[in-house]
């Protein structure tokens, strides 16, 4: 098992489908990346994923108000060498106070049924099976 593990590294993350009171979806643009994706980051080393969303959504678009997070679903995905693993939950009622910051340039409310011109494919993928007819698949 201890030589599994070091030949398959797994990171830990944790994403949102955050919805204003409009029904809208929140998207962010990296400074990294040119695309919109589902805000989140990286599960921290002993830290609950609820707790990582709502810790990432407060430093990545100052969350100011909103309901708990609601889990809704597990997806892996392959990495380079490494595995990643993301809990997906949904935030409703999200209020923000956005600036851009170091990581994230941009953010916005969309329309789940109609995201913007270069969407992120897994944030695609996310935002038909939850607003859409797409099944759910296991993979980000």
């Amino acid at each position: 098992m201890a030589v599994r593990a070091v030949g398959n590294p797994t990171a830990f993350g944790a994403t949102a489908v955050v919805e204003d009171g409009q029904g809208r979806v929140l998207l962010v643009r990296h400074t990294y990346m040119s695309d919109w994706r589902l805000p989140g980051g990286g599960v921290g080393r002993g830290e609950p994923p609820d707790k990582a969303v709502m810790r990432e959504l407060e430093e990545e678009v100052n969350l100011l108000e909103s309901t708990a997070p609601e889990f809704l679903a597990l997806y892996t995905r392959r990495v380079l060498w490494f595995s990643n693993v993301v809990a997906l939950y949904r935030v409703r009622n999200a209020r923000i106070d956005f600036k851009p910051n170091l990581e994230i340039r941009a953010a916005g409310f969309f329309d789940p049924k109609s995201p913007p011109a270069g969407t992120a494919p897994g944030a695609s993928r996310r935002l038909a099976e939850f607003y859409g007819d797409a099944p759910r698949g296991p993979y980000w």
